[in-house]
């Protein structure tokens, strides 16, 4: 995969300088030499529901509040999830591919590295920018420029079963706040033949090391490649989680596991992480459930995607795209897209959609403490390498120190590649 994907941007890349060849001169640096936009652009986005009449619906709305305002006309298409990364890479090398497109936090930095996004920051002065949550903000930078806008927001936290509260004698309505009082709960919770949480260790780092070291006051890497993970903060997360293995607070197969929702479901775990999403599945089955605020160990602080809409670089009408963008991320599409995708508004001002929604609002008020993840063009490639360490870790076949020294090395020489 990462061979086909260095492909396509040695393809993009020279598509890109034939386009700058052929648009050499050409006004970028905001809505046009005449203060405004005209023309088309091509819009790419996926699929957010599983009910692609509602969107259809959504768009519509959307895309008329901006062609009403700018004489501009909107191709839209929705693509699929499946080989996002290729599709895009391939149309954009092309010089055929569309004029904004939806992107995730770990897709952003590799595009904005090669040169392949737009900086938006020309665009950005007439844009209410502090109207949106900071941590949103996070996942649309790479090397101080702004390349995307954000339109929503998710965030990760404990959900609890209320009934496994009251077998183990607490209260559902004093939940644990720190990783002590956690652990005061994960104890109780196996003395009484229960497990504490759910730990899919076969998954993704950031629903598994990366709140913990974050909460820890650590972090994995920064923008010029220094190699932060390898910290007493670090350590820190990597004893915790294998504490928690060792006296069995997590399953068994939490080494590899994808998931445990049938111990879950079933009534076995105390507490699960989860987002908006896991709303609706547990009021559909009567679930009794509370939500907690992230933990505070140093910092209180856990994982939230944020997704974003960009401008490539070799856009046939860059003017045009950049105010599409803005005026999509705007506070009213925002309560039109979120209210039909039930993720969290990237702006304060928006969320007031979820005001009478008890567990909506809950999660809205928790983006504030979300990160989108490590912001680094290797993001995605080291997370196998750090939960290789961790997974051997958990088997007993090293020493947290071992793996978290292991795991440093491993980043290095990814880097260094």
């Amino acid at each position: 995969m990462q061979r086909k994907i260095r492909f396509l941007v040695l393809l993009l890349m020279m598509g890109l300088v034939l386009a700058a060849c052929k648009s050499e001169g050409k006004e970028t640096s905001g809505t046009g030499g005449d203060g405004e936009v005209s023309g088309e652009i091509t819009v790419w986005a996926h699929p957010y529901t599983a009910g692609p009449e509602t969107e259809s619906t959504m768009w519509d709305e959307m895309i008329a509040s901006y062609e009403d305002e700018f004489d501009v006309k909107v191709n839209f298409e929705t693509i699929p999830w499946d080989n996002r990364d290729q599709k895009i890479l391939t149309a954009l090398a092309s010089n055929n591919g569309p004029d904004v497109f939806y992107a995730i936090p770990d897709q952003m930095p590799q595009y904005a590295e090669e040169g392949m996004l737009l900086n938006l920051d020309p665009y950005l002065e007439d844009n209410d920018m502090d109207d949106f949550v900071d941590t949103a903000l996070v996942a649309t930078k790479w090397k101080d420029k702004t390349y995307g806008l954000p339109i929503l927001q998710e965030a990760s936290t404990f959900f609890y079963n209320v009934d496994v509260i009251k077998a183990i004698g607490e209260d559902p309505n004093n939940l644990p706040k720190t990783w002590d009082e956690f652990e005061e709960w994960a104890e109780k919770a196996k003395a009484n033949g229960f497990y504490a949480m759910s730990y899919p260790g076969g998954g993704s780092m950031n629903g598994t090391l990366y709140p913990w070291l974050w909460q820890a006051g650590g972090d994995v890497i920064t923008e010029d490649n220094e190699v932060l993970l390898n910290s007493p903060e670090g350590l820190e997360s990597f004893e915790f989680i294998n504490n928690m293995y060792q006296k069995e607070w997590i399953p068994k197969d939490s080494i590899t596991a994808m998931e445990h929702n049938a111990l879950w479901l079933g009534g076995d775990i105390l507490a699960v992480m989860g987002s908006a999403n896991l709303i609706a599945e547990l009021q559909n089955s009567d679930f009794n459930f509370v939500i907690s605020p992230p933990l505070i160990n140093k910092e209180q602080l856990t994982y939230g995607t944020t997704g974003m809409f960009v401008v490539p670089s070799n856009s046939d009408n860059p003017d045009a795209a950049a105010e599409f963008v803005k005026t999509i991320t705007n506070a009213e599409n925002q309560r039109i897209f979120n209210t039909t995708t039930r993720f969290i508004p990237a702006r304060e001002s928006a969320k007031d959609i979820f005001d009478n929604d008890e567990y909506m609002s809950q999660i809205a008020s928790n983006t504030q403490y979300a990160l989108p993840g490590v912001i680094h063009p290797k993001g995605r490639s080291i997370m196998p390498l750090i939960g290789a360490e961790l997974q051997a870790m958990m088997a007993g076949k090293k020493t947290p120190q071992e793996a978290i020294d292991a795991a440093e090395k491993a980043i290095e020489e990814e880097l260094g590649k």
